[in-house]
């Protein structure tokens, strides 16, 4: 389509009508907004709004910081403390589980080392923004097993992080040992420097941008969340962490309320370019080739998020339909995947890995929340010899951690 104002509008627009079509049957958007990429993308029949991703690259970029500012927004730092031993030690577990079963399955595949580190990725960790939806969705924040899913997901946060960081010199290509542990070195300096911003001088930067009207605070806001993805890039460390970085930062201000308040529909708009964007590079014709690994990836997730949940719901004093509530909701892949694929094609790395996560994520994005909903289906006298039989609920603390989503849901991005 010649006229760039026209295609990005009908864009947004079958975005919409297909999300719509989603939400009515109880599913999250992420999913459709790919759909509707690949529909109108140049590698189906019929009307093509785009050529190729690039030609919409800086707002698919703008989506990309967004989502991830808001993930920083929402994370406090005093959240991981507040949450105790017993809170890390089950991220851990989860975490170890997870990307240690993806980095297996990665090297399984023979795809590549580099390929084997974003893949463990792309199925290690869980999709806030879906698994938090879900809670809502379903009714089940005031459970008492949500406090601890919604704990995961924090501990998750931290580590997304550290494993962008990780994964830069990676991706990076750097030229030897001597590289790669000084693009590390960066990286990490980097955020130890915006986590100490954050614990000490979030006021300031607060100060900076903040003002009681709405307009000149969200143009304040963005020119930080945008400054400082920008030197992340600059630096090496991606413009992901650094977007990250920015919402950690702010989250320690004053202003984080009303920041948190009016990002939503910034996040929201962009965040679907930003998968739109995504399913324009998908090509149908190229799934066929990954239809049996996506297969293998899903049992394996679904398989290690029990685990979990059923490990996690012993380390509680859970029963079985708290085991079963826990494996289900943090089994959604969504944003995070995406982003991992996205820095894997632009890295240059195996063509296979775009089409495969894409089919992975739209599978489990799916069928995630249709198999959360049901999941009380494994209580009782229903077979389950996998879970452990139900013992008394035993409420965690009044001051345990309750999770950075005890507001109102997220809804764009998932």
């Amino acid at each position: 389509m010649g006229n760039e104002l026209l295609a990005l509008g009908a864009a947004f627009l079958a975005a919409a009508v297909l999300a719509r079509m989603g939400r009515r049957i109880g599913l999250p958007t992420i999913p459709f907004f790919m759909a509707a990429g690949i529909l109108f993308g140049p590698n189906t029949p019929g009307v093509a709004l785009f050529d190729d991703a690039h030609s919409i690259e800086l707002l698919a970029d703008l989506g990309l910081v967004l989502l991830l500012f808001h993930l920083g927004l929402e994370f406090s730092l005093g959240d991981l403390v507040d949450g105790g031993r017993k809170l890390l030690a089950v991220g851990a577990m989860y975490l170890c589980l997870n990307i240690g079963g993806g980095i297996a399955f990665g090297f399984g595949l023979g795809w590549g080392t580099k390929e084997a580190f974003v893949i463990a990725g792309a199925v290690g960790i869980s999709s806030s923004a879906i698994v938090t939806k879900l809670l809502v969705e379903l009714g089940r924040l005031g459970n008492p097993e949500s406090r601890l899913i919604l704990g995961i997901v924090v501990v998750e946060d931290v580590f997304l992080a550290l494993y962008l960081a990780a994964l830069q010199p990676i991706l990076g290509g750097s030229s030897g040992p001597a590289d790669a542990f000084r693009e590390l070195g960066i990286a990490f300096a980097f955020l130890v420097v915006m986590t100490t911003v954050a614990r000490f001088g979030a006021k300031w930067v607060g100060r900076l941008i903040e003002t009681p009207d709405d307009e000149l605070l969200t143009i304040g806001f963005l020119g930080v969340a945008i400054l400082v993805a920008g030197l992340g890039e600059e630096l090496g460390v991606s413009d992901a962490i650094g977007a990250f970085m920015a919402g950690l930062i702010l989250a320690e201000s004053a202003a984080a309320p009303r920041i948190e308040r009016l990002v939503l529909p910034l996040r929201d708009a962009f965040a679907a370019v930003f998968f739109f964007a995504f399913g324009l590079t998908i090509d149908p014709g190229d799934v066929g080739d990954v239809v049996v690994p996506v297969a293998i990836a899903v049992v394996m997730s679904i398989v290690l998020n029990l685990v979990a949940g059923v490990w996690a719901a012993r380390m509680n004093q859970f029963g079985r339909r708290q085991a079963a509530n826990i494996g289900f909701t943090i089994l959604g892949r969504g944003e995070f995947s995406l982003i991992l694929a996205t820095l894997a094609a632009a890295a240059g790395l195996d063509s296979r890995i775009g089409p495969f996560v894409g089919l992975y994520v739209l599978v489990l994005a799916v069928g995630g929340p249709l198999l959360a909903a049901r999941s009380a289906s494994l209580d009782g006298d229903h077979p389950a010899a996998v879970l452990p039989r139900s013992r008394p609920v035993v409420h965690l603390r009044p001051n345990a951690y309750a999770g950075p989503t005890d507001r109102p849901e997220r809804t764009a991005s998932g």
